[in-house]
């Protein structure tokens, strides 16, 4: 509310008032004079006027109070727009500083600019003397260049004069000092490069032992699901049926091995992985079949009877292993162990020969590195005694071995190289790293083990294509059932350095792009060839 407004109510109140007291004065005059009456109208008009006084006040008030508020919103609107009245003057004043500033310092610049530029045409100019002088002094060189050729020609003869010999005879005698020179110091290098090889030799043999090793040579078993037993005749084997075929569904049941009978005359196959299991069921049906008598009750019978006898024979094919590797003090249920590996074999491989094999290897290289023979040798012959549960236990045959190995009562260091010879477990120890060498070595020798004539096949094509990719290869030939690959390079393309980095080069992809037994040669074969025709 503004002030006018306020003055304005006022004076309409006031107007209010007299108009009020006039019509009241009017009244008492027209009506008869009574004492209550002019008692009471004249207390009425005093009430109305008390109010009206008291509201006039009020408004009087409440129009001050007014006034005050705007004069001081006045007053604060006037001092905040000198504030932002001199803030803006403070920026403008900031600003002009800056870009005062700024000029002196882009004045500075040119001014150093313009010095540099008085410095390098000062350089320029002093270069160009300095070629100048240069130009002046190579002339000189040149002439006293040729002035010292006349010098030495003169003093060649002079030399020449006093000697008594020309400069061939003097040249000839030169290089035969240093011809004697030259052999006495290729002696001493000869001498050198003898005593490298003595210092190295032992190392060479030792390679030398266990490439031989590699390619020992021993009988194999081809790795098979299957048994064949021949009978004496086609009779047999309705007999072997029984009647409504519960000879066979016995068999099968007491034994664990599906019997097969075909057209195939006179023979009958078993089928089972279980290779020791299959060898049961063998020797209770060939049993069986030389006594005649085929029932269920006598099934049972002689199958107790041949798992009997096959323990008995798996108990001794493990002693005759510890006999011929030569050890002793191992578990007798560890060497029952032993001996059910006579009957399992790997990628065409007997387990138990291969443990043999392995331990042998491994007895000889640690005879080579001044080890303990027996301990390399136990932990060589017991790394794949897991093996022997794989059909019975989950997991890694290499762990089933270790944990069997430290049931009973093994040593850490050949648990340890049981456990690692796989790279399940890192190894850590030097038999560890034996063990796996000779187990290497006993696997990956030629005809150690079989393998199929598809990957055969794809192993060698891969093998030749590695080779065909690099640049200046003329043709590839893998060799010896792949392990050997001769690359013919194109002479005019591939040098005799590049040939060296080009056979290590195909050497590192073959490595990391295949998987093979052994090792694999890589031959680089560079030809060069000058004819010549004499008339």
């Amino acid at each position: 509310m503004t002030g006018t407004a306020a003055v304005a109510l006022i004076v309409l109140a006031l107007i209010g008032v007299a108009l009020l007291t006039v019509l009241t004065v009017a009244l008492l005059r027209r009506t008869p004079p009574r004492a209550a009456l002019d008692a009471h109208a004249r207390s009425l008009v005093e009430l109305e006027l008390e109010e009206a006084r008291r509201e006039a006040g009020e408004l009087r008030e409440r129009a001050r109070s007014d006034a005050e508020a705007m004069r001081r919103q006045a007053e604060e609107t006037a001092s905040s727009s000198r504030a932002a009245r001199e803030q803006s003057e403070a920026e403008l004043r900031t600003q002009r500083d800056e870009l005062r500033e700024e000029r002196a310092d882009l004045e500075r610049r040119e001014h150093r600019l313009a010095e540099r530029e008085h410095r390098l045409d000062d350089q320029d100019r002093a270069l160009q003397a300095r070629g100048q002088e240069l130009g002046e002094l190579g002339a000189q060189l040149e002439r006293r260049a040729g002035e010292l050729a006349d010098l030495e020609e003169e003093r060649r003869r002079v030399l020449e004069q006093a000697a008594g010999l020309t400069a061939e005879a003097a040249r000839a005698e030169l290089v035969a000092a240093m011809e004697t020179v030259a052999k006495r110091e290729a002696a001493l290098l000869v001498r050198d490069i003898e005593a490298q090889a003595r210092a190295e030799g032992e190392a060479r043999a030792r390679r030398i032992v266990v490439d031989a090793i590699q390619r020992v040579a021993s009988e194999q078993t081809a790795e098979s699901v299957v048994s064949v037993l021949h009978l004496p005749s086609d009779e047999m084997k309705g007999r072997i049926i029984g009647r409504e075929g519960r000879n066979i569904r016995t068999f099968e049941q007491v034994t664990g091995v599906n019997l097969i009978i075909d057209d195939t005359p006179e023979a009958v196959l078993l089928s089972c992985f279980d290779p020791v299991r299959r060898e049961v069921a063998r020797v209770t049906l060939e049993t069986l079949v030389l006594d005649g008598r085929i029932h269920p009750h006598r099934i049972e019978e002689v199958h107790e009877r041949s798992k009997a006898t096959v323990e008995e024979l798996c108990r001794r094919a493990g002693e005759e292993a510890l006999v011929e590797v030569g050890l002793t003090d191992v578990h007798p249920d560890l060497l029952d162990l032993l001996g059910r590996l006579r009957y399992r074999t790997s990628y065409g491989q007997n387990v138990l020969k291969h443990l043999v094999e392995s331990a042998h290897v491994a007895g000889v290289m640690a005879a080579e590195l001044g080890l303990s023979i027996p301990l390399v040798k136990r932990a060589a012959f017991l790394h794949d005694i897991g093996k022997a549960l794989t059909h019975e236990v989950e997991g890694s045959h290499a762990l089933i071995g270790a944990d069997l190995a430290r049931r009973y009562g093994e040593s850490d260091e050949v648990v340890h190289a049981i456990a690692a010879h796989h790279n399940e477990v890192a190894p850590e120890t030097v038999e560890a790293l034996l063990t796996q060498a000779a187990d290497a070595c006993s696997g990956g020798r030629p005809g150690a083990r079989r393998e199929s004539l598809e990957a055969y096949v794809r192993r060698l094509e891969r093998l030749e294509e590695i080779a065909r990719t690099h640049e200046g290869v003329e043709k590839v030939f893998a060799m010896q059932a792949g392990r050997e690959v001769r690359v013919m390079v194109v002479p005019d393309v591939v040098d005799d350095i590049a040939a060296q980095v080009l056979a290590r080069d195909i050497a590192k992809e073959v490595e990391s792009e295949l998987t093979y037994p052994g090792q694999i040669r890589v031959t680089v074969v560079r030809e060069s060839r000058a004819t010549e025709i004499a008339r």
